[in-house]
């Protein structure tokens, strides 16, 4: 998913004013590698994981989420229908 710039000038905005004063989690199944893809402009990218990243703890899990394994358990989706994005 690419962002508009809209939502990725939002973005720059929201960590700026987070910026040392306050946790912000984020979420995302895209590799770090992504980001000027996802938010549309490198530079703009590269800005915003510099404040995230900066006193950052980074945790990566690894594996099925919740939902594959409740499709996989309810018959759904076989083991051979998934696929994981890094």
């Amino acid at each position: 998913m690419r962002l508009s710039s809209t939502p990725s000038s939002q973005g720059r905005g929201l960590v700026s004013r987070r910026y040392e004063r306050g946790s912000t989690l984020v979420t995302s199944n895209r590799n770090v590698a992504e980001s000027g893809t996802v938010f549309g402009d490198s530079v703009v990218a590269t800005a915003i994981l510099d404040r995230l990243l900066h006193h950052s703890h980074d945790v990566t899990i690894r594996g099925d989420s919740y939902r594959l394994r409740e499709k996989r358990w309810s018959g759904l989706l076989r083991a051979a229908d998934t696929t994981h994005h890094q």
